[in-house]
């Protein structure tokens, strides 16, 4: 078959059309499109819905934005401007990629669609505050020497998305439940036994757990940072290998 040479479609190559509702701008519409991801997933979001809570019709809408899928690229672009990436410097080069891991997992969590959203589309999303954050991990992992800076890259990106999502989709979970996440952990505790038994270092694993939580002391937080903290350090020892010298 013939290549058609028809260009990727997204919202970033074509052009924007002049408004007819000064009001009613796409930077008005990607925020409050954003605060309906953030408040009820990718699923609850629809154009109708978005033109009601702008007190505008969907034909106002499709002005500025053609398509939910183009909705959806402006406004993954526009929170990927709150992921820091440190400038190359001179010392260690794991604690500035750790600390742009640690920055792209906190703006996961706190736009709990962000990473899964990500994890589908890929390199199909080509919006410029995304084209920038991958210009600096680039800086940070070629300043230091890998020969295969794009490969680092994606090593790294792919835990952070796949742990993002995962630690994501759990505090929508408990989030739903109306309990603190502590509570909620409490509250599991002895189903989650009962289904380890004879799973010796299960049972080891949920028995501790389950008399923290009774105690009190657990704190979610912390073992979340902790498993997160645990498996980046490894993903940069392996990489570090691959330095030359």
């Amino acid at each position: 078959m013939a290549a058609t040479n028809r260009p990727i479609p997204s919202v970033w190559a074509r052009q924007q059309r002049e408004a007819d509702q000064p009001a009613l701008s796409r930077a008005a519409i990607v925020r409050e499109a954003i605060a309906m991801l953030d408040a009820d997933g990718v699923e609850a979001l629809s154009m109708r819905k978005l033109g009601a809570r702008l007190n505008a019709g969907a034909t106002s809408l499709y002005r500025h934005v053609a398509t939910k899928d183009e909705l959806m690229e402006l406004a993954v672009d526009e929170v990927a401007a709150e992921i820091h990436v440190p400038a190359p410097g001179s010392g260690d080069w794991r604690p500035a990629v750790a600390e742009a891991a640690q920055s792209f997992r906190a703006t996961a969590l706190r736009h709990p669609w962000l990473a899964s959203v990500l994890g589908q589309a890929g390199l199909a999303y080509l919006g410029p505050n995304l084209m920038a954050f991958s210009d600096r991990l680039a800086a940070l992992f070629t300043a230091v020497g890998f020969p295969e800076p794009s490969l680092a890259i994606d090593t790294v990106l792919s835990y952070v998305v796949g742990m993002s999502t995962t630690e994501a989709a759990w505090l929508s979970t408990v989030a739903r439940s109306g309990e603190t996440e502590a509570g909620f952990i409490a509250r599991l505790m002895p189903a989650a036994r009962q289904a380890a038994a004879g799973h010796e270092h299960l049972e080891e694993a949920y028995a501790d757990t389950a008399e923290a939580a009774a105690e009190g002391s657990v704190d979610p937080v912390a073992i979340r940072d902790a498993k997160f903290g645990y498996g980046l350090a490894v993903i940069l020892d392996g990489l570090a290998l691959r330095l030359p010298g």
